[in-house]
């Protein structure tokens, strides 16, 4: 039996297909769903979102949301998402670098607002070349 998933952001669907498990960035931890799991709502942290369709893996970059599990249908709602298969695999490297270097310097400021902007840019860049297949 297949789950069915659907990844919901503002602006469109970026995934509505069956599959046979997917792997998620819950806030606690890296969260594995099969078929008959038990009924189930978690938080979503900025990460990525790992879909098993056949032998395949689809690697999906989210950041930040929800996630509703029952009767083997998978609903995620988040703020953003977006498929590994479709970023540049460089410019999300050189995205990840500028943000790397932006949060070393926010960390050695005074800037409490900077530190945590620097944080977040830097785990969606994080997500992005991660999903596109880029190591960290």
């Amino acid at each position: 039996m297949a789950l069915t998933i659907r990844v919901v952001a503002p602006d469109k669907t970026v995934w509505d297909a069956s599959s046979e498990e997917v792997i998620l960035p819950s806030t606690t931890g890296q969260l594995g769903i099969l078929s008959g799991h038990a009924p189930l709502l978690t938080a979503l942290d900025t990460g990525v979102m790992r879909v098993r369709s056949g032998k395949e893996w689809v690697a999906i970059a989210l950041m930040g949301g929800f996630a509703e599990i029952e009767n083997d249908e998978v609903t995620i709602l988040v703020n953003a998402a977006e498929r590994g298969d479709k970023i540049d695999l460089d410019s999300a490297r050189q995205a990840f670098s500028d943000a790397e270097a932006r949060l070393e310097k926010a960390r050695s400021g005074d800037n409490r607002s900077e530190q945590i902007s620097s944080t977040q840019a830097y785990k969606r860049a994080r997500a992005r070349l991660q999903a596109a297949g880029g190591a960290v």
